[in-house]
Parts: C-alpha cells; structure tokens; sequence
C-alpha cells in the first residue's frame, strides 16, 4: 500500500486528473463542485498495471487553502507534481514544491496536463522550464509526462511510470511499531457513530484494539477498519484507513489530532530540530520569532529559539528549539514545516530531532553536540542517548525519547547490551515479570518486551548510591530488619515500578535482600549488643513481675521495636506494654467472653487479670482498633 498526494497551482487539474486515473472525483464537498475549485482535502484508489494498491490524497493548490494542503501531505510516500501545458510554472508550484522538498519527499513524478491545449513547440519550451525548475530539489530527475485528462491521452503512460517510480519506495507495510493515525477528518455516520481517517504510520491497527486520542487523552475501542471502502481486520502501516470508533464523540475530535496505541508517547509543547530556511524566504528568522508549524496533520503558532546562531538567512541552516502554543504528537524522525503567518509563506522545514527535550538556554556546546549526534545517530547512538541521563527509564520511554520504532529501538538496544552500555533490568509480559531473564534475547522480536533500563554506568552509579543509603540506614538503626522500601525510594528518586525492578536484579545479583516492606544488605543482621542485651533482659524481667499490669520498661525506641518485631512484646498505647504470652491470653479469654456471653465489660476484664482500669481500657481500645471488638455503651461486643 502507498500514499500519493497531489500538489500544484489552483486550476492546473489537479482533481480532474485524479478523477481520470480512478474514476473517483475527490472533490466531495457541495462548494468545491459549485466552484470547481478544490477547497479541502480529496481522497481516491486504484489498482496500478502492476497490481499495486495505492492511496491518492488530492490537495487544494489556492494560496489560501495552503493549511489544508500541509494537512494532507506529511504523510506520503511519492508525489504527483500537475503542472497545467497552458500555464507552465506557477506561484503555488513552487510553494508546493519547496514544500515537497522540505519534507524530503524524494520520490514522485510530473505530470505535465491540458497537453490538448498547447501545440507541441510550446509543449517543448514548457518541459524544458520545468525541469530548469526542479534542478537543485529532490524532483531534479523526476519523470514527467505528458497528459489530458480530457481526452485521455499520456493516461496510460502515467498510470506505467507511477508504477515503476514505485519500485523505488520502501514500503511501510511490515513496520513493526505501535500504530500512529495523524487525523485529517472526523464524522459521524448515522448507524456507525465517530469516524476519523488519515495515514496510519509506525504500526498495524486492528479492530477491538483501544487507542487513545492525543493531546486530549480519550480513550477508545476501534470498532471497525476500512480501506479503500473494504472493511478489514487490520490495517497495515503506509495505508489510508477509516476507523470507526467506540466510546468518544466526533465533535471532540479535531484534526491534526493522534490517534495512538495507549501509553507509548505523549504530546510535547517542545521540539528540537534541525530549520532548512527556503532560498525564497522574504526575510531572516530571528530569535523568538513567531511562525505557525504545521507537522503531521496538526498546526500551531510556536516560538523559535535559535540554539546556534543570532539569525538564519535564506538558504541557510541550523539548529532551533520550537516553543509551541499548543500540544502535539510527533516524533523523532518526523517531517515538520514552518510558515510566517501574514503574508502566509512557507518560510522552512526539516525533522524532528527531539520530540521531548529539555529548554535549552543558547550557544550550549553539549546541546549542539547531543543534536548533531542525534542527527547523525545510529540506533544504538539513539537508544543510548535516551539514557544518557544514568537513571532508570521503562522501555515505552526508551522508544518514544529515541524517536525509534519497537523493532529499531531493540536493534539499538542489543548493541548496547553486547557492550554492557546498558542493563535490562526486568522485561515484561502480560501478568508475568522476567528478573534476571536473558537480556541477549532483547533483540528477538518474539522476546518479552524490556521493563526498565539503565545505562551501564547509571547501574554501577546507582548501586553504589544504594549500597550507600542502605548502609548508612542500618548504622543509624542497626536493631531495624531493614529500610522501608519507601523510604528508600524516595531517597533513590525512584519511581515504583522502576524501584520493583531495581530491586529484582540487584537481589538477583546479591546486591540486598528485599523482605516485603523492607530492604537491608545481605551481611546485616539486627542483633543487640551485649549491653542492650542486659537492657533487655531487665526489661523483661520487669515485665514478668506483672504481667497483666506491667509498669513500663525503661528501653529506647529502637530497642522496643526491635522486641515488637520479633514478637516478644506488643505495644498497645505508647506506655502500655505486655509480653505476647500475656497479650495473646487476655486476647483469647475476651473472644471467649463474646462467644459464650455476647459481651465483655471493662469492669470483668479487671477482675479478671487483677490489673487496673488504666490497662483494661488500653486492651480493649487497642482491640477495637484491630476490629476485633467494638464498643455498645458499656460493654464490648463482636466486631
């Protein structure tokens, strides 16, 4: 499956030729057919001589309508340049393909209509023109063909060069990410409910599957496919699909929003990239200039920060960071446009380098250098930045910072792991956790997905500091099993889940040993000296003397806790403290009281035990604390 997009000046055919090559006329709207002009986007199919499938998105070639045409071409894989016999090169011809150049849209032919107009000498001067034009863009050896789709002639000729300049075009079909839809139409049919259409990239969509509208953050399930008006299972990457969805209104949905499989990537307000300013540019771009973006399907007004230079003249280049009003989705890698707002002109373009950085004060040599290996960056290069920062990062934010798909991003991922770079810290599968699984099978696509990951220096960095905490936690409080696994997060700066995973491969490596709720290394052992010993010792014997009313023994916190844990004691209040034989006595005969009785008084309880009213209440408030007892006036009863 491909995607071909029109683009010229308004009135070359554009449309006409479309409709001539499928039989369909993209022109769908009541004004466009009125005015026999096309105002928005158009979309028609056919099969080529070859049997290729492919998509054809028609745009409007007015000035005015140039929004709607950017909205349409981001995402496609050749173009058709129309240039009218009559007319030759055009104002919006060139507009069109500057734009075509900005977005490295290097594949694509010209068709050169209304041939049935003009003679063949001024059909001559006119081919000669064009290609002087395209000299110097990425249509410098485009085909052009000659063509009327009035009478038909040059149609088939066409139809055959399309199909061979295709031969050339990588398809899209077999990526293997997670599926991306920039929106370029939403709206309801009666019976069916929402349908959003465009260009799916990154990765197959299938029906049942939830998506998530961003930047807004709905949620929905796909409840139907359909390409080329056939209804499908799934659609593949590079194809033109409508999604019919469940659980979200259309009127919420606008285009240039994302369609995405939930929780890979998120909108950004800030974008690092590399700014090709066209030579026809009216004026330099200076520090904080204001121009609209237009990338994917979406637009906005944003802010340039120019990172390298005071100023970008035309023809020149360099690296910015794009300030946006609104959120978007985009990702590394993508194909970005700028346009000065009044006078509407295309003012430059280029990729998307980071879909996610920091602000970036200027002239910052570090930056330029992450850029410029972002730039020129292998897989590895790429995943290996995403971790530069030495701290744990689950998978989804692996891909999404790198600004790689699935497949690539575990490319990368399996040359960092041979080189010990990084460290797989768990993998994932549904309802299953993998600590310590092979990390040599992270480059198999069938292996489980990668949980969380560091840097091979962020590990050794990060144990260290670890060790450290830990060590100073039980020098501070050496008679504690350990540290609150909390506590230690907070002091790791660790989110929860990266923390479980830390924890799995370093107790996996014998680095500690995680206890439930607590974390200690494995050397340490929670043991009294030999004077606390004699403390304790005391304490208990204290507490024998008495013990349904013992007076309260003379230890520190931390020695108390340290009986409480192991069971020798329980601590009902703060100054209130039984021996467990004692506690758990007491305990049994006051269920006991309840079952055969129905109830129990502060009054028979210290009758019972001989103690005072001061450890009576103690016992039975503690006990409703526990719910184990709850008061009814004057007595206690079953919880």
């Amino acid at each position: 499956m491909y995607v071909i997009g029109t683009a010229g000046h308004v009135d070359h055919g554009k449309s006409t030729l479309v409709k001539a090559l499928t039989g369909i006329d993209p022109d769908r709207l009541e004004e466009e057919q009125r005015r026999e002009m096309t105002i928005d986007l158009g979309f028609a199919w056919l099969r080529l001589p070859g049997g290729r499938q492919i998509s054809i998105i028609d745009v409007p070639g007015h000035e005015r309508f140039i929004k709607n045409m950017l909205a349409g071409i981001g995402g496609i894989d050749a173009a058709l340049l129309v240039i009218a016999a009559d007319e030759s090169v055009m104002p919006q011809t060139i507009e069109h393909l500057a734009i075509l150049d900005l977005l490295e849209v290097t594949h694509g032919l010209v068709a050169l209509t209304k041939i049935d107009l003009v003679d063949e000498e001024w059909l001559a001067l006119v081919r000669d023109e064009v290609r002087d034009r395209l000299r110097g863009t990425s249509f410098a050896t485009a085909p052009i063909v000659a063509v009327s789709a009035r009478t038909g002639q040059g149609i088939d000729d066409l139809l055959r060069t399309l199909d061979t300049t295709l031969d050339h075009v990588p398809s899209r079909a077999d990526a293997r990410g997670r599926a991306r839809l920039s929106i370029d139409r939403s709206f309801a049919i009666s019976g069916f409910g929402t349908v959003v259409t465009g260009t799916l990239s990154d990765g197959p969509l299938r029906v049942g599957d939830e998506v998530e509208i961003l930047p807004h953050g709905m949620r929905a399930r796909v409840r139907g496919l359909q390409t080329h008006q056939t209804r499908v299972d799934e659609a593949r990457p590079g194809s033109r699909v409508a999604v019919n969805l469940a659980g979200v209104a259309h009127q919420a949905i606008r285009r240039g929003d994302a369609l995405v499989i939930p929780g890979y990537i998120q909108p950004t307000t800030v974008i690092d990239a590399r700014l090709r300013v066209v030579a026809s540019a009216p004026h330099v771009i200076e520090q904080n200039d204001r121009l609209e973006l237009f990338v994917g399907a979406a637009e906005t007004p944003c802010r340039v920060t120019l990172l390298d230079c005071e100023k970008l003249a035309p023809g020149e280049m360099g690296w910015v960071q794009l300030r946006l009003d609104r959120p978007v989705v985009t990702l590394r890698g993508d194909r970005y446009i700028l346009r000065q707002p009044s006078p509407g002109c295309t003012i430059g373009g280029g990729r998307v380098m980071d879909a996610h950085p920091a602000r970036h004060r200027r002239f910052r040599p570090e930056v330029i250098r992450m850029l410029e290996a972002l730039a020129r960056g292998t897989p590895a290069d790429l995943v290996q930045m995403a971790l530069a920062d030495d701290m744990p990062h689950p998978w989804s934010g692996i891909v999404q910072t790198s600004g790689l798909n699935d497949s690539l991003a575990r490319e990368g991922l399996a040359a960092l792991l041979e080189t010990q770079q990084a460290l797989v810290l768990a993998f994932r599968q549904p309802g299953t956790f993998h600590p310590g699984l092979d990390p040599a099978k992270s480059g198999d696509a069938e292996a489980p997905e990668p949980g969380t990951l560091i840097s091979g220096t962020g590990w050794r960095m990060l144990r260290e500091r670890m060790v450290a905490v830990l060590r100073q936690y039980h020098a501070r409080y050496p008679l504690r099993r350990g540290m609150p696994r909390e506590e230690l997060r907070s002091r790791l700066n660790l989110a929860n889940e990266a923390l479980d995973d830390v924890l799995a491969y370093a107790s996996t490596h014998g680095d500690v040993q995680s206890e439930g709720a607590f974390v200690r290394l494995p050397e340490h052992e929670a043991r009294p000296t030999a004077e606390q010993q004699r403390q304790i010792q005391q304490a208990l014997d204290l507490l024998r003397t008495a013990p349904y009313g013992p007076p309260a023994p003379d230890l520190d916190t931390e020695l108390l806790g340290w009986l409480v844990e192991r069971g020798v004691v329980t601590r009902v209040t703060p100054d209130v403290v039984f021996l467990n034989s004692a506690y758990e006595e007491m305990v049994s005969w006051v269920c006991d009281q309840i079952r055969d009785g129905g109830s129990v008084t502060v009054a028979r309880f210290r009758d019972r035990f001989g103690n005072s009213r001061k450890y009576a209440l103690a016992l039975l408030e503690h006990l409703d604390e526990r719910r184990i007892t709850r008061r009814s006036g004057d007595v206690r009863i079953r919880y």
